[in-house]
Order: structure tokens, then C-alpha cells, then sequence
């Protein structure tokens, strides 16, 4: 079973500096009925002006990544975590037992447009940790690439939840395919470009939950950047 989330049933918060789509329930936004999917709690879609971001604040047990699509975005935590992401890189933030950080627009004339992302970890109390990394662009387009894992296979980052974040860049035309594991779930979210999924069409923004389904098989109706989490 496939069930699309359209891009324009997303929530919004708009406060000038910050333009933001919640895929999930999150702050002023609140809908019981989209509280998260399996582990997966936060999508939220940002755009922030230049020179702008989130001040200092707290967080805690949570696994938390961005994703950069454009522009260059800077982190600075109070476990030690900190560097500047562009596209091309995805960065990891575990919050653990408690951290404080920032996140602002490392530039003071473009733009920075990124997905932040939050995991629920299948255990409490952990230990700070801070990841970042580059992966190979030419290789998402040729398939889907491992970004992060439990295990930290193929020098993906490791998240202490039982969740895989595939990426992959699909051209017009152009078809993929990735198989689940039985009893296992997805959710797809197409940061940029319309792809169809099993035949179902999705635009840039629009996500779907799918589960009772073993083969996906996705189809570039104009070029695409997708994300797919595979979850337990």
C-alpha cells in the first residue's frame, strides 16, 4: 500500500527568516493524525535567509540530520560538534542525554534551503555525538546511496535507531529500483523534481508512506532528488 502526503497538505511556519514545510506535527503545527512514521518524527522542509537561522537551543534523545540542497548551512553544538554543510554532504547530530546548538545560514548573500530530519533512537540517555560527511553525487545518479544506517555499512553515518536513509538522484526517463526486506516500511520524500513511484506521481515536496509493498520501482518524469527511509 502506497499513501501519497502532497506537497500543499504540509504544515507551514513563515517568520520571515524561515520558511519551513512540516511534513509531521511539529511546533506550532499540530495534527494528531501526522505525529511521525514508525521512528521517523520530523521532515521539515527550511529555507532561511541570508545571515539568519535558529539561535541557541536544546535538545535531547533524538537522532537528528540535515540534508543541505542548496547553499552552505553552519552548526555549532555544545558537545564539540560543529562545521559548515553544503550539498553533497549530510550532517548528524545525536542529542542524547541533552545539547545545545545553532544553526545559521553560513552565508551572508544566498540563501540556504535543507531538510532537517529527526529520528526517535531506540534508546534513551545516549551520549552526545556529532557526524558529517560527503557522499558521491555521480554515484546517486547511477543508484541509491547509503547515507545513514544502524550499522554504518558502506561509510554511511550511524544512527542508533533500526532505519536506512537511501539517496538518489534520478534523471528524466531514467528508472530505479529498490527492493524491502519483508515486514519492512517506507517513506519516500522527493526533495526536488517529479518522479512517479509504482505509478503513482509525486512532485517535488510530496512524500509517501508505503507499506505491504516488497519492490519500488521509481520512474524520472523530470529530473528528481528522492530520499528514502527504510524502516522497521
Amino acid at each position: 500500500m502506497i499513501e501519497v502526503r502532497p506537497a500543499d497538505s504540509r504544515g507551514r511556519t513563515n517568520w520571515g527568516w524561515l520558511d519551513s514545510r512540516h511534513t509531521f506535527s511539529f511546533g506550532d503545527y499540530h495534527d494528531p493524525a501526522r505525529m511521525g512514521f514508525r521512528s521517523l518524527r520530523v521532515l521539515n522542509d527550511d529555507r532561511v535567509t541570508p545571515g539568519a537561522g535558529f539561535g541557541t537551543h536544546g535538545h535531547r534523545d533524538m537522532e537528528i540530520l540535515s540534508y543541505v540542497l542548496e547553499g552552505a548551512l553552519e552548526h555549532k553544538d555544545s558537545a564539540g560538534g560543529g562545521g559548515v554543510i553544503r550539498p553533497g554532504e549530510i550532517q548528524f547530530m545525536r542529542a542524547g542525554t541533552g545539547v545545545t546548538h545553532s544553526e545559521y545560514n553560513h552565508s551572508k548573500k544566498e540563501p540556504v534551503h535543507f531538510l532537517q530530519i529527526w529520528i526517535e533512537p531506540d534508546t534513551r540517555g545516549l551520549r552526545p555525538a556529532y557526524g558529517q560527511k560527503a557522499f558521491d553525487r555521480d554515484a546517486m545518479r547511477k543508484s541509491f546511496v547509503l547515507l545513514a544506517s544502524p550499522d554504518g555499512r558502506e561509510g554511511s553515518l550511524q544512527v542508533h535507531q533500526d532505519v536506512d536513509l537511501w539517496a538518489a538522484v534520478i534523471g528524466a526517463g531514467e528508472s530505479r529500483e529498490l527492493r524491502l526486506r519483508p515486514r519492512r516500511h517506507a517513506w519516500i520524500h522527493v526533495a526536488r523534481g517529479c518522479v512517479s513511484l509504482n505509478g503513482k506521481a509525486l512532485r517535488e515536496g510530496d512524500a509517501a508512506a508505503v507499506t505491504e509493498e516488497e519492490g519500488l520501482q521509481f520512474l524520472g518524469d523530470e529530473p528528481a532528488e528522492v530520499l528514502l527511509f527504510d524502516l522497521a
